[in-house]
């Protein structure tokens, strides 16, 4: 079962990782950078600050960078215990697919997807009472993580894993903002449900 559930995830990303070209290659190795999203981040930094204050922001700020170290390490743990090979190391996919990029580290499961999908989930559950869009967050990790199928750094399964794993710590997170928040903001109790505001 397993060894043809992986043949699945080859074949999937060969036919992913095929529908590039070159001419979209400085466009996806573009999005694959953390820093190039820095001008996203800023404003969510900003949109934070401006709706909950510089005393509530900076609490978030802390647990988000807990957040990200966690899941983080967490995600290399995996990639060493697993020692998948990146589909552009795999010799057997050599022929079949386009690597732009190469790394010599593991891929099970993709670090880009889980840190994307956990920080995404974090700002998405905190910030929704405030901002009625928040849910076009998700698309930041969906494009962000399926640079690395383009670049053949990544199968689809590394990347699905890698956003459940995203998603659990970003709300188990979000428990740990509640209780903290509960204790040292409690006029924000109120707003633990969406609204149209």
């Amino acid at each position: 079962m397993v060894e043809t559930i992986l043949q699945w995830d080859k074949d999937l990303f060969i036919f992913l990782n095929s529908l590039g070209s070159e001419s979209y290659d400085g466009f996806w190795l573009f999005i694959t950078k953390q820093i190039n999203w820095l001008p996203f981040f800023l404003i969510m930094a900003y949109l934070v600050f401006k709706r909950l204050g510089w005393r509530h922001a900076v609490m978030i700020l802390i647990l988000m960078a807990v957040l990200l170290t966690f899941t983080d390490q967490t995600t290399n743990l995996v990639k060493y215990y697993f020692q998948r090979l990146r589909p552009g190391s795999n010799p057997e996919l050599a022929h079949l697919i386009r690597a732009v990029q190469k790394r010599n580290s593991f891929s099970f499961f993709s670090g880009h997807a889980s840190n994307s999908m956990g920080a995404a989930m974090l700002l998405f559950l905190v910030m929704r009472p405030y901002l009625k869009y928040m849910g076009f967050i998700f698309l930041w990790p969906l494009i962000f993580a399926y640079s690395r199928i383009y670049l053949g750094l990544h199968y689809p399964l590394d990347i699905t894993c890698g956003y459940i794993w995203g998603a659990i710590s970003g709300f188990l997170m979000y428990q740990v903002y509640k209780k903290v928040r509960d204790h040292y903001f409690p006029e924000h109790e109120q707003l633990d449900h969406p609204t149209n505001g």
